[in-house]
């Protein structure tokens, strides 16, 4: 699959799989085409060549009918901030007493305006409503951007645990090392290819050489990997 916007490629030659009960890591420094990439699979870009599958066959519906049909999205703190926190979970049609099985953390936050919300609390939330509603394939776009080592285990172990359940995963992260303690299969993404596949334990045995030739944002823009 490739894909862009305008004229323009973005992403190339891209062969990328995800199965029930797996996360998959999607690593590359910023520019690589990562965000991209999901919202082509998620139904909000087509693509200029190639195709999607989802279920088997292929896929040309939009995002709102795909998540109809099991495709959970998660950006960065996508919560309605007018909203409490308890009425977030009704507009995601996911129950509370699920929400917190999930994150327990957020009991005490119910009744608190979603705007109000720490960063990690948002992220929760947006992960609640999607995990809440047992997707059969989650794609999540930086879901530990800017947080806390802890929150960022939390949401990264929440991912884990529901696809040990048969939930497939795709996750862009910034986190690697974290990332790797979850995944079952990595792509690293580079200029819009995709340079690398393998497994954490694959990765590990070469992750400096990796980071400084793949992962590495370009130091000079002011970019550097979080790890």
């Amino acid at each position: 699959m490739s894909a862009g916007y305008g004229t323009q490629p973005v992403v190339r030659d891209l062969d990328i799989e995800v199965r029930p009960g797996e996360v998959v890591a999607l690593l590359g420094p910023n520019g690589a085409g990562k965000t991209t990439t999901l919202q082509v699979l998620a139904g909000e870009l087509a693509p200029m060549d190639g195709e999607v599958t989802w279920l088997g066959a292929p896929a040309t519906a939009p995002l709102h009918r795909r998540a109809r049909q099991g495709l959970a999205y998660v950006g960065e703190r996508a919560v309605f901030t007018r909203l409490d926190t308890a009425d977030n979970l009704r507009v995601g049609r996911v129950e509370t007493d699920r929400a917190l099985d999930l994150f327990p953390e957020l009991g005490k936050r119910l009744k608190t305006g979603a705007g109000m919300l720490s960063g990690g609390e948002q992220q929760m939330l947006s992960l609640a409503r999607a995990l809440g509603r047992s997707p059969k394939l989650l794609l999540a776009d930086e879901l530990s951007l800017g947080l806390a080592p802890l929150v960022v285990q939390r949401l990264l172990r929440a991912v884990r645990e529901a696809a040990d359940r048969g939930l497939g995963a795709l996750l862009v992260e910034q986190h690697v090392r974290k990332v790797l303690d979850i995944a079952d299969r990595v792509y690293v993404l580079r200029r819009g290819r995709v340079e690398m596949t393998g497994t954490p334990k694959e990765l590990r045995e070469n992750l400096d050489a990796i980071e400084s030739s793949y992962l590495a944002g370009g130091p000079a823009q002011g970019l550097p990997v979080q790890l």
